[in-house]
């Protein structure tokens, strides 16, 4: 195979999966970095039978690995990490490997290895409860309420420090609740749509921490792969932060509702005490991607509901 043009770092998970199905697609050349503690070979096998993508199984942890994987690559899309704030607050050193640390080794490698282009899956936790109910802005001071927030916080401070002190091109992109085809719904640690729709489907009740009247701005995973692949190239996008979502809030209550609308049958539901670390309202101004990177979020919130159904329905 010839050398790789993207690695991928996590590509066997939910977010970093869909880039790769996306990126072969598109007839680029993949190289993937995993090491399968939270991504499943499911997600990519039918890409290795093919011989489409190059794996390395190993962990962004480990700095010769990801030098290694990176020897030859122009673009890096940094997806690896923990990613979970339940996860974090039970266990933050662990967590802080891994997504501190990790991204350190990724970045290094970059250097080292002469890429074009780091592209970070930040995460929209940095901006804690700042202004709840307003729409979140990238030039808010981040005010982190978990141990995976200060991660991910930790994770643009490095790709900023790169890109001014050895002049790596490098992009932060702040997800805003991903979700869609190939998110694990078995993990504990599952997001709310997985665990809703398997709700929905299997007659289950679904679990809400808190009263469901919590928001968030859902973005549909098509949106993020299409974040990514223009966050690569995009002129005056390098050392920036960019917020990735629909600029739309949708209740957890509601949610449920359009999930009982879209299988035909009812969603009971079973509340929870609220969790740690877990923000109230999420809402996101996305007009700075749009107008840099040329982002366009073409799958609204309902639409991607209903695809992340029909896919859960053929995956069973």
């Amino acid at each position: 195979m010839a050398k790789a043009r993207y690695l991928i770092t996590g590509g066997a998970g939910f977010i970093g999966s869909n880039l790769a199905h996306a990126l072969v697609a598109r007839g680029e050349r993949v190289r993937i970095l995993d090491n399968f503690a939270t991504g499943r070979m499911e997600n990519i096998q039918a890409l290795v039978d093919a011989g489409s993508v190059e794996l390395v199984n190993g962990s962004i942890t480990d700095g010769e690995t990801c030098v290694r994987a990176a020897d030859g690559v122009e673009f890096i899309l940094h997806q690896a990490a923990i990613p979970s704030v339940p996860r974090s607050v039970e266990d933050p050193v662990t967590t802080n490997t891994t997504n501190v640390h990790g991204t350190l080794m990724v970045l290094e490698a970059a250097r080292k290895a002469g890429v074009k282009r780091v592209v970070f899956a930040a995460s929209s936790s940095a901006y804690g409860e700042k202004a709840p109910g307003e729409p979140k802005v990238e030039t808010m001071i981040p005010d982190p309420l978990s141990p995976y927030a200060v991660q991910k916080v930790a994770g643009e401070h490095y790709l900023r420090v790169y890109h001014g002190v050895y002049g790596l091109e490098t992009v932060a992109l702040r997800y805003f609740n991903v979700f869609g085809p190939r998110q694990d719904p078995k993990s504990q640690y599952a997001a709310a749509i997985p665990n809703f729709t398997t709700a929905a489907l299997t007659g289950r009740p679904a679990t809400l921490y808190g009263d469901g009247l919590q928001s968030r701005d859902f973005c549909f995973i098509d949106n993020v792969v299409q974040a990514n692949l223009l966050a690569c190239t995009a002129a005056g996008a390098a050392g920036k932060v960019f917020n990735i979502a629909c600029g739309e809030a949708v209740t957890l209550l509601r949610v449920i509702e359009l999930l009982g609308e879209i299988t035909g049958r009812k969603v009971e539901v079973r509340h929870d005490p609220p969790r740690a670390g877990d923000i109230r309202h999420s809402l996101a101004d996305i007009s700075r991607a749009k107008e840099i990177l040329g982002y366009t979020a073409p799958v609204k919130f309902g639409d991607g509901l209903a695809r992340t159904v029909a896919w859960y329905q053929q995956a069973k």
